[in-house]
């Protein structure tokens, strides 16, 4: 196999890759906030209504929060809805005469940035009671939808950067024929349109949390339909329809606009340029307008660099797939003024990617800290390293292109030279040898070149590259596009990484609702000392749960359900990580419950509460469970 032949086949399995490395399921972008009841919290009489707080704004549906009675009935008396116009608030009115025991919340709705996010919470009124209430555990998205779902989302990625690339290497770079990359333009619209069709199906269950099996439900995609991402889809699929419009006229146009029959094709028109423009532009944005950048802080803004970096991704990763393919099928020249024009094309396209690409770590890290501390900071980390190496790559092949420019020799690429090449055929010779330096690495020293001035148009005769420039021109080249896809890998991941700023921001968020809200905790452990009755249930409830002074009740639950009387209860703490305790709490037999008012807590943290219930003179039983302790 040619060394063309195999970097085009490199850059197929790389891209594979990159789609498959993106297709696990997103980490959510948003978090609870504040819950009214808050999380284990003990009333004194029956709220009105629940209300969540996130920390950014959400989508819902009517069933968004569903809340359940201790014997599993939904108590809501009406549907989801946002409270008091607040987009990042939600409530659900609760029935009246809600009688005594723990109620369970479970809640799922769609962070801003299109992920979906579900969990549960309990809270108690009168007094904590045990509850039949049963909240699936099974994840936010089903894994089944979630990877049919990240796999379109990809591959409209890598489509739309073929589409982009391909297009705007023809209109700028002007190579003497078109023909090879009317292929590649065709397959990136083609990919882009299904993809964008599949995601409007896929969308609902990814939502909803259910398989593919529902994936024409009538339903679904009416929500879907009159949601944000589902506007999104549908703005793109009209554009996608102009843009096979103009890129009808545009091949029309290109089959008979040439400068003779081994020049290069006429500069286009200026309306021709704006309009591309324009639709590349609009594509874009129906990326930035759906997913993370409309969300957080500075969203106009956000928005904005999401676009340039999307569209300069585009350029750079797609020219360089349309440059491949015309070295590898075009029996054209690939004249030394077309390789310049993408080298500045592609140095200001980095250049926008670098500048874009520090603004959006900033915004998603908000602080030094967040660089070690988090997991997005980590991964943030590995992707710099990863861009210092493509910068390398790129300065390697950025010399073959200056000495090309400067040569200002055509550069043919013969399909039976090409294929017929062998790899090691001119190993010795030293990268100085030949007059001639043009092949596909030096056309992407892209990402490292320097703007070199044009060069006149009238070019010497064809010359055929010579083979130890053509070898080390195509190492350079594979190194690009080798380390260009791993930092599109790395990408991937970390857009589906919690924001470092988001993350911190939760965690003190959910510190201090908890701090402020809970008034007790309560723990559910069973137990079997290994005789006949001897098993049950021992509810332990710690109040408030925070350092100093807490009260302690424990109440043992019999195999038939109610109270049932032991000889004795012990329990303590322990904090391993401080080499503190055990603590004895000193329960005592307070008349069908033991417990204690006087268990001090030093210091916050998770301790490992330890219980011993003696059923017998003989019969006992240790179980261990861990509880946060909150400052």
């Amino acid at each position: 196999m040619s060394a063309p032949r195999r970097a085009v086949a490199l850059v197929a399995l790389l891209g594979t890759l990159f789609l498959l490395g993106g297709a696990g399921s997103a980490s959510a972008h948003s978090a609870v906030r504040e819950t009214t009841p808050g999380e284990g919290t003990v009333l004194k009489s029956a709220p009105k209504q629940v209300t969540m707080t996130f920390t950014e704004s959400v989508g819902i549906t009517d069933d968004s929060l569903r809340v359940l009675s201790p014997e599993n009935r939904r108590v809501n008396a009406g549907d989801t809805e946002h409270a008091s116009g607040r987009s990042d608030s939600v409530r659900v009115p609760l029935d009246d005469g809600l009688a005594d025991g723990t109620y369970t919340v479970a809640w799922r709705v769609v962070s801003a940035d299109s992920h979906p996010i579900s969990g549960a919470f309990t809270f108690s009124i009168g007094k904590p009671s045990e509850t039949t209430a049963s909240v699936s555990a099974e994840p936010a998205v089903n894994p089944a939808s979630g990877a049919l779902y990240d796999i379109a989302r990809y591959a409209a990625y890598a489509a739309v950067a073929l589409l982009i690339g391909a297009a705007t290497f023809v209109l700028v770079c002007r190579p003497a024929s078109a023909e090879p990359l009317r292929g590649l333009v065709r397959a990136g619209w083609w990919v882009l349109v299904a993809t964008t069709a599949a995601l409007l199906l896929f969308r609902g269950p990814y939502e909803r949390g259910t398989g593919p099996s529902t994936l024409l439900d009538p339903e679904l995609i009416e929500n879907t339909l009159t949601s944000r991402p589902g506007w999104a889809l549908l703005a793109r699929l009209a554009l996608l329809a102009g843009a096979a419009v103009f890129l009808v006229r545009l091949g029309r146009g290109a089959a008979a606009e040439t400068e003779g029959p081994e020049k290069e094709q006429v500069r286009p028109k200026p309306v021709v340029l704006a309009v591309g423009g324009v639709l590349a532009v609009g594509l874009a944005g129906t990326w930035a307008a759906a997913e993370h950048a409309s969300a957080g802080i500075q969203v106009p803004l956000a928005m904005t660099s999401s676009m340039l970096h999307l569209l300069a991704m585009a350029v750079w990763l797609g020219g360089l797939a349309a440059l491949l393919t015309t070295l590898h099928r075009s029996e054209a020249l690939l004249s030394a003024a077309s390789v310049a024009r993408f080298s500045r094309l592609a140095f200001a396209s980095v250049a926008v990617l670098v500048l874009t690409g520090v603004y959006q770590s900033w915004r998603g890290l908000g602080s030094w800290d967040a660089v070690f501390d988090t997991s997005y900071g980590r991964i943030l980390v590995v992707k710099v390293c990863a861009v210092v190496l493509l910068l390398a790559a790129a300065g390697f092949s950025r010399r073959w292109t200056s000495r090309l420019t400067d040569a200002e020799e055509p550069l043919r690429v013969p399909v039976l030279e090409t294929v017929g090449a062998r790899a090691g055929g001119s190993a010795d010779s030293g990268p100085g040898a030949g007059g001639s330096s043009g092949d596909a690495g030096e056309s992407t020293s892209a990402a490292a070149g320097d703007g070199s001035d044009e060069k006149p148009e009238n070019e010497s005769e064809p010359t055929s590259v010579p083979g130890a420039r053509r070898g080390a021109l195509r190492r350079s080249v594979l190194a690009e596009v080798v380390v260009g896809v791993v930092v599109l890998v790395i990408t991937t991941v970390l857009t589906g990484t919690q924001p470092g700023r988001a993350e911190i921001e939760t965690a003190a968020a959910e510190e201090t609702a908890a701090a402020g809200q809970r008034t007790a905790s309560t723990t559910l452990i069973p137990f079997d000392v290994g005789t006949p009755g001897g098993q049950g249930k021992v509810q332990i409830v710690l109040e408030p749960g925070r350092v100093g002074e807490n009260t302690v009740e424990a109440v043992v639950i019999g195999p038939d359900g109610g109270i049932a009387t032991v000889p004795e209860i012990r329990l303590s703490f322990t904090l391993a990580s401080q080499k503190i305790g055990p603590i004895d709490a000193g329960l005592t037999n307070k008349g069908g419950y033991w417990g204690t008012s006087s268990l001090n807590l030093p210091i916050p943290g998770t301790w490992t509460m330890k219980v011993t219930i003696r059923t017998s003179d003989i019969d006992q039983v240790s179980e261990s469970r861990r509880v946060k302790i909150l400052r």
